[in-house]
């Protein structure tokens, strides 16, 4: 129901002559004041919640009314209601009629009128109001017929007893969507049918591993099994299961649950019988609920099949024993596989886990010895993992269920069978032992584990005090008496003392020198030792420097313990100083160190420590760089003439006078990849629609772009706050689709990537140095603003390429304007005349003029780019899985949120140049050079 402490139900029930508003609600302090501040008076009809509504009034009704009478009455209300429908057997015809009328006058109180009341028995409705009574059942009583009723979906007949199908059912169409239909329409919540329904869902499932679509037709052969299912489904109106399961004469001396399970290729399914004997001992066998489920897509052997039938049969005992009011003297679970009650009977091995899972199931809900084997040709589950017809399931024995259920148990199938193949296990899927020996060297392997099992120094120090403490007090336990000095409550205290962890620090670094310097430890120093020059001496069994301060005023327990370069314990001890020293630097390290320690080549383990501290990186780590990497074609490559290849950025805004208002302009850089020539186009906004017009002038004006490149749209590197939230509505998606019309390619950079994008950066630098020099804080007009910026653009592009020599024999050096205005440049090789054909034809020396400019490009301008300048040598490729930092500008590094490398993207020499990072919030695509490596 939901938060319903925190709520209240409102609902309003319609007699004939009066409206009775009744209020529900879960005691929570004093509601009725918060009832007053409503005004609803009835409750939604068809609402969600209206059946949790309904039912929580009626359980509100026992509660309030069923003291009045008899127990019974309150229990009914609770448990035999689904909805608005109330379904209750009685022992006896007085019974029935009580129980009918207690309930009505008590429902009644609580404001529900119970009508249309039905029973097989005419005393028992000849005691109810007529007005009360089912309709069908006022002209029928008088008669002494009564029609079938309908309970739950289920046709029942009155005057017979018994419950059937209604086969009444439109077929649909032959595909998958009509047979589902028509089989979905056969309404058998307990299974009573489940053997004929069968191979219609097998056909269905066959369907689907054609991969047939919903209407499509289907196959001949499918056809015919489909059409012949359908001619069965009328032999179903001469089906019936009783009612009821009580025994016809006398009372119940026992009753036993009997489940069966069976599954084969096709599927599997579980029955469940009811066995009653009465007084006289008469037996009678009844059909309580079954169900049936298709083998799964999934090829399963007939084993585990078997298995999850006998799983099936414990969950559908469970759910019998949970909703009916019967009492059992004994259950009993029957199989005709050997394999599944092997299975069951194992106690002891582990099995794969299919099986451990199902196993689970079945030893939840039953135990092993209430498991037997019945012969497939005796167990009537076969009818539900096979399938039947609809002659062969009307023929069958599937209602009264075994003919040997109505035996006594000493003629029931033999179980001898099962005892002779208890031997074999072929079938069995149990794990396989691996045992693994290990062998004890000199070395103690446990002492080994215990010290490289812990990345913290203090924390060694005490789970090696809690194992001398351990040690300690079994030694006492073992000599049966107290060693002088030591209580047993010292032993068993919680806490460690100051002494005990002295004592665990000296026995580690006495097992650390026993494992890097045994000769050492035994008084024997080589000349060839490391520690030759140390005069190292033993003291108190640890290995200490002997040097030359044996007469300074220090005492003995201050002098340098030797520890080995390499070592996990020396690497704790490094770290912890480390931390203690609040991550200071290798020098500072190592002289605190020194108080105390004496590490054999101690700066160099420092250093490497040091340089693996995840918070120092996290502090002060530069970010990851890789070699520069090469030019691309689009800047080397003289083909398609100027501007055929750009780099695109936005700048500004600038603050234009148009009447009486201020407003802002934005202007579009368009440079040249390969000549470095600049063009500029002011945009009135920042939108997709501006762009593509600038876009159109310049081309229209410098001719047609075939590629271009730019910043991410959400990262353009302007300086002012206002143009980088202005440029995030910029729509890529758009912008992309009109350049494909017109035959450009537009690659953006990784976002943050602003060192790729140098080239148009570069010149946005230039252009604001001399915007400069040039605007005196004034507010210009848009002609002014745009005579500005020709001039600008006229300013950059006369700019040299090449170096300027001093030589005046040198040519003069190269500008983009010798290729935008072919002039200013050199004067062509030779003397033009009047006479020459060449000159006459003034196309030919504009195309020699560019040939020329070419020319020169490529021998004196492309090698300048040879060089790099920065980032000349090859580093460490980021991976996935590595654990990074992402550089955020707009926030303290201590902020920085930590991420971990997700995907990688390396260039055409598999150097990674950017990546995409997973952090606690987003995944961001990023370049190397906003990402710190941590580990």
């Amino acid at each position: 129901m939901g938060d319903v402490e925190k709520m209240f139900y409102q609902v309003r029930v319609a007699d004939r002559d009066r409206s009775l508003l009744r209020f529900l609600w879960w005691p929570d302090g004093d509601l009725s004041r918060q009832l007053e501040d409503y005004q609803m008076n009835v409750h939604l009809f068809g609402a969600t919640s209206s059946p949790s509504c309904a039912n929580f009034a009626l359980r509100r009704t026992a509660q309030d009314y069923g003291g009045l009478y008899q127990p019974e009455v309150a229990r009914c209300i609770q448990r035999n209601f689904y909805v608005d429908d109330f379904l209750k057997s009685a022992s006896t015809e007085d019974e029935a009629a009580g129980l009918a009328l207690e309930v009505r006058e008590c429902c009644a109180r609580g404001g529900f009128r119970l009508t249309g009341f039905v029973s097989n028995s005419s005393r028992v409705m000849s005691c109810l109001p007529e007005t009360d009574r089912a309709p069908s059942h006022k002209m029928d009583l008088t008669k002494g017929v009564l029609s079938p009723q309908r309970a739950l979906g289920v046709q029942w007949d009155v005057d017979h007893d018994t419950l059937s199908f209604r086969v009444e059912v439109q077929r649909g169409p032959a595909s998958r969507r009509g047979i589902l239909s028509t089989v979905s329409a056969m309404y058998d919540p307990l299974g009573f049918g489940a053997p004929f329904l069968l191979p219609a869902k097998v056909l269905l499932q066959d369907l689907c591993r054609l991969q047939l679509g919903w209407d499509d037709p289907i196959p001949y052969s499918h056809l015919q099994r489909w059409n012949q299912w359908c001619e069965e489904l009328a032999d179903l109106r001469d089906f019936s299961v009783p009612r009821s399961v009580a025994p016809l004469h006398g009372e119940a001396r026992s009753r036993q649950l009997h489940m069966f399970a069976d599954a084969s290729e096709v599927g599997y399914g579980a029955v469940g019988y009811v066995r009653v004997e009465d007084a006289a001992g008469r037996i009678t066998t009844s059909l309580l609920m079954s169900k049936c489920r298709v083998a799964p897509l999934k090829t399963c052997s007939i084993p585990r099949l078997e298995l999850t039938a006998a799983a099936l049969a414990v969950q559908l005992s469970t759910q019998i024993l949970s909703e009916t009011d019967l009492h059992f003297d004994e259950m009993c679970f029957w199989t005709d596989r050997v394999s599944t009650l092997r299975y069951i009977q194992n106690v002891t091995s582990r099995f794969q886990t299919f099986v451990a899972n199902k196993l689970a199931v079945i030893h939840d809900g039953s135990s092993p010895n209430q498991w037997r084997y019945v012969p497939s040709e005796l167990n009537p589950a076969d009818s539900l993992s096979r399938g039947q017809s609809g002659p062969a399931f009307l023929a069958s024995r599937w209602v009264l269920g075994p003919a040997f259920l109505e035996s006594a148990a000493c003629e029931w199938p033999d179980q001898s069978q099962v005892q002779q193949l208890q031997g074999s296990t072929e079938e069995l899927e149990i794990k396989k032992s691996v045992v693994s020996a290990t062998t004890a060297t000199e070395g103690n392997d446990y002492t080994a584990q215990l010290l490289n099992s812990t990345s913290d120094w203090f924390k060694l120090k005490k789970r090696v005090a809690w194992v001398l403490r351990w040690k300690q007090l079994l030694q006492k336990r073992v000599a049966g008496r107290k060693e002088s000095g030591t209580r047993d409550e010292d032993l068993l205290s919680p806490r460690l003392s100051v002494q005990e962890l002295e004592m665990a620090e000296a026995a580690i670094l006495r097992h650390v020198q026993e494992q890097a310097f045994p000769e050492e430890m035994s008084g024997s120093v080589r000349k060839s030792s490391r520690l030759f020059r140390l005069n190292p001496c033993v003291v108190d069994g640890t290995l200490r420097v002997g040097g030359r301060l044996v007469n300074a005023q220090i005492p003995d327990a201050a002098k340098q313990l030797i520890l080995p370069k390499n070592g996990h314990v020396t690497d704790l001890i490094i770290r912890d100083m480390h931390e203690r020293k609040g991550h200071s630097g290798r020098e500072h390290v190592l002289a605190e160190l020194r108080r105390r320690f004496w590490i054999v080549s101690g700066s160099s383990a420092v250093r490497r420590v040091l340089s693996r501290c995840v918070r120092c990186r996290k502090i002060q780590g530069s970010v990851v760089t890789q070699q520069m990497s090469n030019l691309p074609e689009d800047r080397t490559a003289p083909e398609g003439g100027v501007f055929s290849r750009v780099g695109t950025d936005y700048f500004g805004p600038f603050y234009v006078k148009v009447g009486r208002k201020q407003m802002k302009r934005y202007c579009v850089l368009f440079t040249c990849l390969a000549t470095r020539a600049i063009h500029i186009e002011v945009c009135e906004t920042l939108d997709t629609s501006s762009f593509i017009n600038a876009l159109r002038r310049f081309q229209a004006r410098r001719g047609q772009v075939k590629f271009i490149r730019s910043d991410n749209g959400t990262n353009f590197t302007g300086t002012e706050r206002e143009l980088r939230e202005e440029v995030r509505k910029l729509q890529e998606k758009s912008v992309h689709d009109c350049l494909l019309k017109e035959g450009i390619t537009w690659k953006f950079t990784p976002p943050g990537a602003s060192s790729q994008g140098g080239i148009w950066e570069r010149q946005v630098r230039s252009i604001r140095k001399v915007l400069n020099a040039l605007l005196r804080e004034q507010t210009m007009t848009d002609e002014s603003l745009r005579t500005l910026l020709c001039e600008v653009e006229a300013v950059l592009n006369s700019r040299p390429l090449t170096t300027v020599s001093s030589d005046p024999a040198d040519l003069q050096p190269l500008t983009p304007n010798d290729l935008l205005l072919l002039r200013g440049g050199p004067v062509p090789d030779g003397i033009f005349s009047e006479g020459d054909s060449c000159f006459g034809r003034r196309w030919k020396q504009v195309q020699y003029l560019a040939d020329l400019f070419w020319k020169r490009w490529v021998k004196e301008y492309l090698p300048l780019l040879q060089q790099r300048q920065k980032w000349v040598r090859t580093r460490k490729n980021l991976s996935v899985g590595d654990v990074v930092l992402v550089v955020d500008v707009n926030s303290p590094r201590c902020r920085w949120p930590l991420g971990r490398v997700l995907e990688v993207f390396p260039d055409s020499e598999g150097l990674v140049r950017s990546a995409m990072v997973k952090t606690a919030s987003s995944v961001l695509k990023r370049p190397i050079s906003k990402l710190v490596f941590l580990i």
